[in-house]
């Protein structure tokens, strides 16, 4: 299915400040070479971020008929040749029978994306790169497959918006539980949507707590790793293996050697600012994702956002009345993943749970003439994926909802970290009348990486 990309190399040379480093960038010759298309009619992908998340994203890609990785990228030496070898045996009876061409590995996205045989890219970065790649792919005509959460800044994430909407891409966030997990988190949210608990008052979320600073010590940096590439836009520290670890993310045997070493190899970056905004953003990702799902939110968001105080957690509120609340069994609430509250009775839904309360709400169908949310094929978010690419239709999780869903984590973020009450307004993206809040919707960038603004 490989398609010519509107921005050709040549645009892409002329073009390039968008992510200057250092010097001019100059065009390999691995860029320049042509690619020949696949024999066949599959979409042809290739993965940025081989991790731990990454391996598990390209093994169900290659699973599919329909798509084909070609190549990988990763600043560390030993995962791109990993997932390299793993590429290549998978599709090693195509390669004999003349329809897989090999798979390329590259240490810089920006090589990979200038393949015009590329049709998609699977984006697995730590979140501190989210934005700068998904951009570039989109500028570079290739459709994206993104995991949660969407940007490390509520400004990054409407210029993902942007990027996707101007470039005409397809883009689906890695919010897999509006897909998978045997459609009870559908399930749920269709039926507070068709009011089965009555008006909603309610919403218990419950995630773990934003992101903090880092004081980890130097350690040396492992062999075949650019540490100063993986940092990129965030600020400069010395390198720790708990913030970005050398090793393979493979799983485990029962060996206990091989335990240690997995557990050894299990990136910590998400506990620290410069990177991640904590487990707000990434189980909120998720969890708050599914809270705007029920709530009709998807287009908007809540209005005033409270830091903890007086015993109260981390409150919003909604312009309708509605009150959601970040709550964690370390403080003692026993909320299974999400509660929602109505004057007719709750729904809780989490993985692996459902529950409904009076049960009589939950029992007959929505009729035809209900609210049907979307609901992707065969509960699966990949598929779905695929499928629009197909199509040209939006994703289940499409990009604006991946931005909706992680700006109320971001928001959260920031009145905790700030201890500040904080009036917003989801139409305009912006803080009421608080220009220093405003001045907190983006962060400086290293340079010499820079965003793209569209």
């Amino acid at each position: 299915m490989s398609k010519r990309n509107a921005i050709t190399r040549r645009g892409f040379v002329k073009t390039a400040t968008a992510f200057a480093v250092g010097a001019p960038y100059a065009i390999t010759s691995s860029m320049r070479r042509a690619h020949a298309a696949p024999a066949n009619e599959r979409i042809t992908m290739g993965i940025i971020g081989p991790g731990k998340q990454g391996f598990g994203l390209m093994r169900r890609f290659m699973r599919s008929g329909d798509t084909q990785i070609v190549a990988v990228c990763d600043v560390s030496a030993a995962r791109r040749k990993y997932a390299r070898a793993e590429v290549e045996e998978r599709y090693s009876g195509a390669k004999d029978q003349g329809s897989f061409k090999g798979c390329a590995e590259y240490k810089d996205f920006r090589e990979l994306l200038a393949r015009e045989d590329i049709d998609a890219v699977i984006v697995a970065v730590p979140d501190h790169w989210h934005a700068l790649v998904c951009v570039e792919a989109a500028r570079q005509g290739k459709d994206i497959y993104c995991e949660k959460p969407l940007s490390l800044t509520i400004h990054e994430a409407r210029q993902m918006v942007a990027a996707v909407r101007k470039y005409n891409r397809i883009f689906q966030t890695g919010s897999q539980q509006r897909s998978e997990h045997d459609g009870r988190f559908h399930r749920a949210c269709e039926l507070v949507r068709n009011g089965r608990i009555g008006k909603v008052q309610k919403v218990f979320v419950d995630v773990g707590d934003p992101s903090g600073d880092c004081d980890l010590p130097r350690q040396p940096i492992p062999n075949g790793l650019d540490w100063n590439f993986w940092l990129g836009p965030a600020p400069y520290r010395a390198y720790h293996k708990k913030i970005c670890p050398a090793g393979i993310p493979v799983k485990p045997s029962e060996d206990q050697q091989d335990k240690i070493a997995w557990y050894d190899n299990f990136p910590d970056w998400r506990l620290y600012k410069n990177y991640s905004g904590g487990m707000m953003t990434d189980w909120g990702a998720h969890h708050f994702d599914i809270a705007q799902w029920g709530l009709g939110m998807d287009e908007s968001g809540p209005v005033e956002i409270i830091p903890p105080r007086d015993g109260e957690p981390l409150t919003y509120k909604y312009a309708n009345g509605v009150i959601v609340q970040k709550v964690s069994r370390a403080d003692g609430t026993r909320v299974n993943g999400v509660r929602f509250v109505g004057t007719d009775g709750t729904i809780e839904v989490n993985r692996g749970h459902f529950e409904a309360k009076p049960e009589s709400i939950a029992k007959d169908p929505i009729p035809d003439d209900g609210v049907h949310l979307y609901k992707a094929e065969r509960n699966d978010h990949k598929l779905n994926f695929i499928n629009c690419m197909k199509s040209r239709k939006l994703p289940i999780c499409d990009v604006a909802i991946g931005a909706r869903s992680v700006t109320v984590c971001h928001l959260g973020n920031l009145a905790w970290w700030n201890n500040r009450v904080l009036k917003w307004d989801p139409e305009n993206w912006r803080f009421v009348g608080d220009d220093e809040a405003n001045s907190w919707l983006d962060r400086p960038r290293r340079a010499p990486w820079k965003m793209l603004e569209i």
